[in-house]
């Protein structure tokens, strides 16, 4: 996650937002008790990790502010896309895309037919791809200085 944060946002944050970036990012514990957070490994090494979730929170890890760990209504809310990361050497191999068809998968299979995000200005050209739309452009301001997010959608069924 650390190198994620430090190595791919270059060229699409300031130094400075990397650094603030790190107020909104990070594991939250709750994906893994829930059993919705997923690691793809490589030769024994951890590549990528992310998941989704069924519960309020949109974004952020334990540290972060603004958490809910309310339960969605899967008829009437969308399920979440949450704490994507892969290693900075193993991008572009596939591993963003499998970890969101796995995660749509299973907040399909419970029942939810959308889905969303906040996603980082160096997530956003992947989601685009994998089918996701933009639907408000905003900024984390938990940090010393505003971070640039979008909060992105997609319809699972």
């Amino acid at each position: 996650m650390d190198l994620a944060i430090s190595e791919l946002q270059k060229g699409f944050l300031t130094p400075q937002q990397v650094e603030s970036s790190r107020a909104g990012m990070g594991l939250d514990l709750q994906l893994i008790e829930d059993g919705t957070y997923f690691c793809v490994e490589e030769d024994g090494s951890l590549v990528g990790c992310g998941g989704w979730s069924r519960r309020a929170t949109l974004y952020g890890g334990n540290h972060s502010a603004g958490r809910d760990p309310r339960l969605l209504d899967p008829a009437t809310e969308r399920a979440r896309i949450r704490a994507m990361y892969t290693h900075p050497e193993h991008t572009r191999k596939g591993i963003g895309r499998l970890i969101l068809d796995t995660a749509e998968a299973a907040a399909r299979a419970e029942g939810f037919s959308a889905i969303e995000m906040a996603a980082t200005m160096s997530g956003k050209p992947l989601y685009l791809a994998c089918g996701y739309e933009i639907e408000s452009e905003w900024f984390d301001e938990n940090g010393a200085v505003p971070v640039p997010l979008a909060t992105m959608w997609k319809q699972l069924d």
